[in-house]
């Protein structure tokens, strides 16, 4: 399959699944917030039109708008969430209409459009593959928005592969250098880029992702009303809140953990990796165990480097693509899977489930790697850098192949629960 040939069918896979996600909910669920937190669903699906027409019929193509005034309406930087109620939205059919025509003029010009390497916006397709990824991440944040909503979302799955007993809770990765970030992943973001060499010494880290039951002990043993182990924002936080387990989970009258997901109760499955915890939640059970949550550089080490060959990998397993045999994206099962569930996707060190299932969080802040340069544009990333938001990495259940790999970087608040997030601990050695 040449580039364009593959750079059309993600185009389309794309919008399906953005179209398939929303084709259930009722047309009045689509206009309604159901978070201050999340945007309008109808709000999203037009977003990634307008993004799309700005960048690859505009930019590249250099067609004229086809709506100017859309490009306020749906400018993530200009409108926060809790306000695009306000904003004279395109309604459901519209929007579908909208974002209809964008790609049937896109894949048109397409056709006549050189993926000439002198131009870095056009290597690699990488442009494409900006606004493919970009509507696959936007597809994740629907998913978000959909576990947040009232009402049954039919999410009818097959089950992910069962768990097995992972052989050690912890792995040791020795000290020494390997190589942070990439140079040479063609669709990789400014903020994963260069590829640079980092030392870290010897650290043990979680061999998989702590599980529901070993979260409950935390709870059990007092983790939430006990302020030693939490930092002091991280205190205020949960007292603020009145935080007492994760979001989406609440106790029957037998003791019993339950969770809501997509609108339906369920027994808590307890071999299942936590989810929709904050940073701050992360950070307190990590500092009960001992222990304390990675670095990005740990964390990514210990996912992609090969020590016996002295080479990088862009994913735990290797360099092949993502598939169901190594790990839980795409919401194949719309749920995490349980520990140790793909051997297949084992990282060389050991680590399982490091790809999918929940995003983890590190205990990094975002800040640019030495010698980066923003590209195409400064608000992908670089005016998020310094800021108070925290990285996660491996992506989740909800991400799509296309949009994760072994040096991505996702990043949010630390207070953030809505997320597919979890984590693993580390402790130095």
């Amino acid at each position: 399959m040449d580039l364009k040939e593959h750079t059309a069918r993600q185009l389309e896979e794309a919008r399906r699944r953005s179209l398939d996600l929303l084709d259930p909910v009722p047309q009045d669920d689509l206009m309604t917030q159901h978070s201050v937190l999340m945007s309008p669903l109808v709000w999203d699906l037009a977003h990634v039109g307008n993004y799309e027409e700005i960048w690859l019929l505009r930019t590249i193509a250099g067609l004229p708008a086809k709506a100017p005034q859309l490009d306020d309406v749906y400018d993530a930087f200009r409108h926060a969430r809790h306000d695009r109620t306000r904003l004279r939205l395109l309604d459901p059919q519209q929007s579908r209409s909208y974002i209809g025509e964008i790609r049937g003029r896109v894949l048109d010009t397409l056709e006549d459009i050189e993926l000439d390497p002198p131009n870095p916006l056009l290597k690699d397709a990488y442009v494409y593959g900006m606004v493919i990824q970009h509507e696959q991440q936007h597809d994740e944040t629907m998913l978000a928005t959909l576990q947040l909503r009232d009402g049954d979302y039919p999410c009818v799955q097959p089950p992910p592969p069962a768990g097995r007993t992972v052989p050690r809770p912890e792995v040791l990765v020795p000290a020494g250098e390997f190589i942070m970030g990439t140079d040479t992943e063609p669709w990789a973001f400014d903020n994963e880029r260069p590829a640079h060499r980092v030392y870290l010494p010897a650290y043990w880290i979680d061999t998989a992702p702590v599980s529901n039951r070993r979260y409950i002990d935390f709870i059990e043993a007092g983790g939430y009303a006990d302020s030693r182990w939490w930092s002091e924002r991280g205190w205020s936080w949960r007292s603020e809140q009145s935080l007492e387990h994760p979001q989406f989970w609440f106790h029957d009258t037998d003791g019993s953990w339950f969770r809501t997901r997509f609108g339906r109760r369920e027994p808590l499955p307890l071999a299942e990796p936590v989810q929709h915890v904050c940073f701050f939640e992360a950070e307190a059970f990590a500092a009960w165990a001992g222990k304390r949550l990675p670095t990005e550089a740990e964390w990514e080490k210990a996912a992609s480097w090969d020590p016996k060959a002295g080479l990088k990998r862009r994913y735990p397993w290797g360099d092949g693509d993502p598939h169901a045999g190594v790990a839980n994206l795409e919401q194949r099962h719309f749920r995490p899977a349980e520990i140790g569930a793909y051997p297949g996707g084992v990282s060389p060190y050991g680590c399982h489930q490091m790809v999918g299932d929940v995003w983890e969080w590190t205990s990094s802040g975002f800040d640019a790697y030495p010698g980066t340069e923003w590209f195409p544009y400064r608000e992908y990333s670089d005016v998020f850098y310094g800021k108070d938001y925290k990285v996660l990495r491996g992506g989740s259940w909800a991400t799509h192949p296309s949009a994760i790999r072994a040096t991505f970087r996702n990043w949010d608040h630390p207070v953030r629960r809505q997320i597919f997030s979890g984590f693993r601990c580390a402790r130095s050695a």
